[in-house]
């Protein structure tokens, strides 16, 4: 019997690995996730520990381009090695799912169930030009998950979901908030979607990795989030704020800290054009290190 298995994608932030926690605290299956991330330091992997979760991580570029034969691999080994109930792969941000989809079709032991793709409502209304990645993305879905609804007016919610019909016209749109939703929901749905990897245009984005073994004062962390540059879109990571940890979300000018487990600072920023502000954001994060008490 084929194991079922889900395709989680979306853009930058969107809240993909929430949904995934979300998943694993609620639901008694076993589960193995293969993630995909950008960047050097295993940021979203850490923050995924339960007893259903067999995880392996496939860091340091896209998952439907350089890492196609590293995932075929993955996913037989996952099969031989721990039997899930299910298998969901989580692309980076910046993947486009259309070769992954036509790559699954040659690999025995599993059956694609559904692309679930999360849409920032948020970010959506800031930056309506959705760019060439993250069309791509909501055309390939099954299920399109309408996320931080919260975020957003009623009317802008209504104009999103009539965008995302007219780019997707099959795909179901779910609103989320904090990206709940259930396992069993995504496992109702039953793709046969083929298709052919299109031309590769992906957005060009570039990453800055911070790491500090310091306790880093939260006063200068939270004034140094307030103003961070137009150049980054993207920030997540552990940080360690007066020897309190957290776990640190940043996405198109939003950010908020959740109380979580570290020891030192490690954040991922992404953008575009970073080498225009490197040697700026250098100090600022140089400064930042040396604010610890």
């Amino acid at each position: 019997m084929k194991i079922p298995l889900v395709i989680v994608t979306g853009y930058l932030g969107s809240g993909k690995t929430t949904l995934l926690r979300s998943i694993l605290q609620d639901t008694v299956k076993k589960i193995a996730i293969i993630m995909n991330e950008f960047g050097d330091i295993g940021i979203d992997g850490k923050t995924l520990k339960g007893k259903n979760a067999d995880m392996i991580e496939l860091s340091g570029g896209c998952v439907c381009c350089s890492l196609t034969g590293e995932l075929e691999h993955a996913i037989n080994e996952i099969i031989g090695k721990y039997k899930p109930d299910y298998i969901i792969v989580e692309t980076t941000g910046v993947a486009e799912p259309d070769a992954m989809i036509t790559n699954l079709e040659s690999i025995e032991g599993v059956k694609l169930n559904s692309v679930v793709c999360v849409v920032d409502a948020y970010a959506m209304m800031k930056y309506p030009n959705i760019g060439h990645t993250g069309l791509v993305q909501i055309e390939n879905a099954d299920i399109l998950l309408l996320n931080k609804t919260d975020l957003v007016k009623i009317s802008e919610i209504s104009e999103l979901e009539k965008m995302l019909g007219e780019i997707n016209k099959e795909a179901e749109i779910i609103r989320t908030v904090k990206s709940s939703f259930d396992l069993e929901s995504i496992m109702n749905f039953h793709s046969n979607k083929k298709t052919e990897p299109s031309d590769h245009t992906h957005d060009e984005m570039e990453f800055i990795a911070f790491v500090s073994k310091n306790k880093i004062s939260k006063k200068a962390f939270e004034e140094f989030a307030n103003s961070m540059p137009e150049n980054i879109y993207r920030a997540k990571g552990f940080v360690n704020l007066d020897g309190i940890g957290y776990l640190f979300n940043y996405v198109a000018g939003k950010w908020d800290l959740e109380k979580f487990e570290a020891e030192k600072t490690e954040i991922i920023f992404i953008g575009k054009e970073l080498g225009n502000i490197k040697k700026e954001f250098g100090g600022k994060l140089n400064a930042l290190n040396k604010s610890a008490k």
